[in-house]
């Protein structure tokens, strides 16, 4: 009973502190008319950290690496695209538990959704609520390490004519790309390049850099690491 009283504790100290910095955050937030295309949970925790209707369909799912750059560089085209669903990954030999879309060429993996419906659903709603702000500048855009990532992805990534970009990873940075790269800490003997997942890697973020800053400014203001 001790033990499960002090986990209650610790959980009701977490929430007072996350309810305090969460209304901080949304007292300081200028900008609402965002929209956050991100590749996995991340950007999806950044509208529940503000109390904000999601404004992207890219909510509750992972996109490979390969599929994300192809669908950054024709974002119009791709998301005019109908939602269709298939059976298997051209990713894993195993059956998954979780409706996987495409969009033409690439995959759309809805790993919290429960059925084909659901997902259909919640993209297509999702999607039109992005279209209506109609101005790209108030796009955001992130990517990171989780499932790989290759200095030759973020090449690509940061080429595109998107304003705001932001990416997350253990790889070395660009050049001329220092301040908008997120080089989280790491022992210096890892080997891999994978991040956490989506919700994971939220809650490092705020020790990399004000989000908040982010979004209103679209300037970089780092926190407590600097790299």
């Amino acid at each position: 009973m001790l033990v499960d009283f002090e986990i209650w504790i610790k959980r009701k100290a977490q929430q007072y502190f996350e309810g305090f910095y969460s209304a901080r955050d949304i007292a300081r937030l200028k900008k609402k008319d965002f929209v956050i295309i991100s590749r996995n949970c991340w950007g999806g925790q950044i509208y529940q950290w503000l109390k904000l209707p999601y404004n992207t369909p890219f909510v509750g799912l992972f996109i490979y690496t390969p599929c994300y750059i192809k669908i950054l560089k024709n974002f119009d085209y791709y998301m005019n695209i109908e939602l269709k669903f298939i059976e298997e990954s051209r990713y894993s030999k195993y059956p998954t538990n979780y409706p996987i879309g495409v969009l033409d060429d690439v995959e759309i993996h809805f790993k919290h959704y429960a059925d084909k419906d659901e997902a259909w659903d919640k993209w297509s709603r999702r999607k039109e609520r992005m279209f209506e702000n109609k101005d790209i500048d108030n796009y955001y855009f992130s990517i990171c390490s989780w499932r790989g990532l290759s200095n030759e992805h973020l090449n690509e990534f940061y080429a595109l004519p998107f304003k705001h970009k932001l990416s997350f990873g253990r790889n070395d940075f660009l050049e001329g790309k220092e301040e908008r790269h997120i080089k989280l800490y790491t022992d210096k003997n890892a080997t891999t390049t994978t991040v956490p997942n989506g919700k994971k890697l939220f809650k490092l973020t705020f020790l990399y850099l004000d989000v908040v800053a982010w979004l209103n400014t679209g300037k970089i203001y780092r926190t407590r690491f600097k790299d």
